[in-house]
C-alpha cells in the first residue's frame, strides 16, 4: 500500500503505540479516583497536557482535551457566542472544514447571521474582505490556518491582529498546520486553537482546545469537574497520553518536517503537471535525476492551489474530464490511497466545496484527487504512484 492521504488521518506511530499500552492495561485506573491507584493518573495528564502545550508554544493551563478537532471548533464557537449572548454574528470562510461549516448553518437556523467570506481561484483569502465584515455585532472569527483539501495557508497572524484590534475573538482551526508549520502561540494572537491528534500520529477519538488565559470559555459538554470543570467526561488517559507522546515526537521532527516532504511532493506534481513550480532546480525528480530533466506529466492537469502559499506535503489536482471517484477506485486497485477531498465528506456525492469556492464555473471542484504526504513516504513510492496513475488515466480517458 502507498498511503497518500495523511491529510485524512495518520500511522500510529510506535513509540506513541508503546507509551499508550500501560493504559489500556495495568494502568485502568479513574484519574478521579481519590485512592492512589486512580489519583495517580493525574500526574500522568498533566505530563501530556505539557507536551501538547509545548509544541504550540503556551501554557499547559490554557490547553484543553477534547475528542477531536470537531468537537474543539464547535466548543471554540460555543463559547464565544455563550460570552455575548447579544452579538449573533459569526464570521467564517467558504472553504473552512465541515465541522465549521455544519456548525454555523445550524447556528442559522437558530437566528445567527453568518458571513462566508470568499477565497479567490487560488483559494487566498482578502484581509479587506475581513475587515469588511466585522462589524459590532460580531461575536467571532474562525478561519483556519491550512486547508485541509488544498494545504492552503490563511494569514493567520494578520487576522489575529485585525480580529485584536476590533475586539472580536479569534478561533483557528489549526488541525492541519500542528505539526507541520512552526506554532508559537506566544506570538500568534488567536483565542483559540483547535488540533487533533491523528493527524499527529495519535489515534483517532483525542484532540486539543487552546484557550487564551482570560478568554472566555463554557463548557461544551456538561457533565463532572474534569478538565477544571471546562469539559465533563471521564478522562481516556490512554489517548491523552499517546497526543502528548504524539506531540513531543511532532515538536523533535518539525524542523526537519519541510525538507524531507516538500521534495517529494514537488516530484509528484512535476510527474503529474510536467512542470516544477518554480521549486529549486536540486530537488528530487521523479526518475531520481537532478530536478532538472524534462517531464511530460498527464495531459489535461491544472493544480488547485496557490503553487508556493500552502503547506509542504500536500497536492490538490485536478484531472480534466475525469471524475474523482472512478480515477481513485483505479488508483486504489493499483494500491494507492489519496481522496477527492476531506475523509469527513467521503459519503457525500457532493463535489469539492473548497475548489468550488475556489472555481465555481469549471467542473473541477468533481475532478480533483487530494494526494497528502508524510515523512514517511519514500522516493520510490512516488514513481509507483506516477507509474500507476499515468495508467489509471489511460484507461479512463481511452
Amino acid at each position: 500500500m502507498i498511503y497518500l492521504d495523511h491529510n485524512a488521518t495518520t500511522p500510529i506511530a510506535p513509540e506513541v503505540r508503546e507509551a499508550m499500552l500501560p493504559y489500556l492495561g495495568d494502568k485502568w485506573g479513574n484519574p478521579s479516583s481519590s485512592y492512589r491507584f486512580g489519583s495517580q493518573l493525574r500526574r500522568v495528564l498533566e505530563s501530556a497536557r505539557a507536551q501538547v502545550a509545548e509544541l504550540i508554544g503556551t501554557s499547559p493551563r490554557e490547553i484543553l482535551f477534547t475528542s477531536c478537532g470537531t468537537e474543539s471548533n464547535n466548543a471554540a464557537i460555543h463559547a464565544a457566542l455563550k460570552a455575548n449572548p447579544l452579538k449573533r454574528h459569526i464570521v467564517t470562510s467558504a472553504v473552512e472544514h465541515s465541522s465549521v461549516l455544519n456548525y454555523c448553518q445550524a447556528l442559522e437556523k437558530n437566528g445567527y447571521r453568518v458571513t462566508y467570506l470568499p477565497v479567490d481561484c487560488d483559494g487566498l483569502l482578502k484581509l479587506a474582505d475581513l475587515e469588511n465584515a466585522i462589524t459590532e455585532n460580531t461575536a467571532i472569527v474562525s478561519l483556519m490556518w491550512a486547508n485541509n483539501e488544498t494545504g492552503v495557508l490563511f494569514p493567520v497572524r494578520e487576522i489575529a491582529e485585525l480580529c485584536r484590534s476590533r475586539g472580536v475573538l479569534y478561533h483557528c482551526d489549526a488541525v492541519q498546520a500542528v505539526g507541520k508549520l512552526p506554532t508559537n502561540l506566544c506570538d500568534l494572537p488567536a483565542d483559540y486553537l483547535s488540533l487533533t491528534g491523528h493527524k499527529l500520529h495519535a489515534p483517532k477519538g483525542i484532540g486539543a482546545l487552546y484557550v487564551r488565559r482570560k478568554t472566555p470559555f463554557s463548557p461544551f459538554i456538561h457533565g463532572g469537574h474534569q478538565e477544571r470543570g471546562l469539559r465533563g467526561g471521564t478522562e481516556n488517559v490512554a489517548l491523552i497520553v499517546a497526543l502528548g507522546k504524539a506531540a513531543e515526537l511532532a515538536r523533535k521532527q518539525l524542523p526537519g518536517y519541510d525538507a524531507k516532504v516538500r521534495p517529494l511532493r514537488d516530484a509528484l506534481e512535476r510527474g503529474i503537471l510536467g512542470h516544477p513550480h518554480n521549486r529549486p532546480a536540486d530537488t528530487i525528480s521523479p526518475t531520481g535525476g537532478d530536478g532538472r530533466d524534462a517531464v511530460a506529466g498527464i495531459p489535461g492537469t491544472e493544480l488547485n492551489g496557490h503553487p508556493e502559499l500552502r503547506l509542504a506535503n500536500t497536492t490538490n489536482i485536478t484531472f480534466h474530464g475525469i471524475e474523482s471517484e472512478a480515477l481513485l477506485l483505479l488508483l486504489d486497485q493499483e494500491g494507492v490511497c489519496a481522496s477527492s477531498g476531506s475523509a469527513c465528506l467521503a459519503d457525500s456525492d457532493e463535489p469539492s466545496h473548497v475548489v468550488k469556492a475556489m472555481k465555481p464555473d469549471t467542473g473541477a471542484s468533481r475532478q480533483m484527487i487530494r494526494f497528502s504526504l508524510g515523512t514517511e513516504t519514500a522516493p520510490a513510492q512516488i514513481e509507483l504512484t506516477l507509474a500507476g496513475l499515468r495508467r489509471a488515466v489511460k484507461a479512463l480517458r481511452t
